[in-house]
């Protein structure tokens, strides 16, 4: 069934803004897949930031394209390089669209909001620096989450501040700084923050995902590039 969410964004989708600049005639997406089916990513490699990032840049580089894009609802193989994600049952299912590119590359606010958070989730396997945004479209409130930012795109925020359309609110981090991973943008839609400020599961159980999926509904319905992928 299709939530109040998903419909004010299926109506309102052309006039947003690209979260992150893709020139569809000029440029390639290249969608990547992490989860067991690929037989070329080896636990080396995903324990390894180093490895994986070299990786991800052979495998754009290799077929042509400017980012590499996927993920949502992935049950994915890459968390098991970290402890954050381990437990009696695993954390394994992806609830964002992970674009992969250049460290620096620019994120734009997809349409006007405010800061509802911000926080530097520094530990291995995190966000690292990350800014969730609150907005309202034709009454209805929801947030967007951008995670593995640069630390200087939290530097000088402030909670309640209004961000415009088309504001660079952000940019690809780093590994030292966007949690050690390669570099890359984690974006989500969560309807419901239940209370937590400056994060928000990107990845949850197989147990929890009619929980969590319900709460966090396509990222494509914003960003509106699968349609690009070849």
């Amino acid at each position: 069934m299709i939530s109040e969410l998903e419909n004010v964004l299926t109506k309102n989708r052309a006039d947003f803004h690209p979260v992150i600049k893709f020139n569809s005639a000029k440029e390639k997406l290249f969608q990547f897949d992490f989860t067991d089916n690929n037989k070329i990513l080896g636990a080396s490699e995903i324990a390894d930031t180093n490895l994986f990032i070299d990786y991800v840049n052979r495998t754009l580089k290799g077929n042509d394209a400017h980012y590499g894009i996927g993920g949502y609802k992935e049950n994915r193989k890459l968390y098991r390089r970290s402890e954050l994600f381990a437990g009696e049952e695993a954390r394994s299912l992806h609830l964002g669209v992970d674009i992969w590119g250049p460290a620096g590359t620019p994120v734009y606010a997809p349409f006007g909001g405010m800061v509802h958070s911000f926080a530097y989730n520094e530990g291995f396997g995190d966000y690292g620096a990350t800014i969730i945004l609150l907005h309202q479209l034709q009454t209805i409130s929801f947030h967007t989450l951008y995670g593995h930012l640069s630390l200087k795109d939290i530097s000088t925020l402030q909670e309640g501040e209004y961000i415009n359309r088309g504001q660079v609110i952000g940019h690809f981090g780093e590994p030292a700084e966007n949690g050690n991973w390669p570099p890359h943008l984690h974006f989500q839609i969560i309807k419901d923050m239940n209370l937590l400020e400056g994060d928000y599961p990107g990845v949850c159980k197989l147990s929890e995902r009619e929980l969590y999926e319900a709460n966090c509904p396509d990222p494509d319905l914003i960003l509106n590039m699968m349609q690009y992928v070849k």
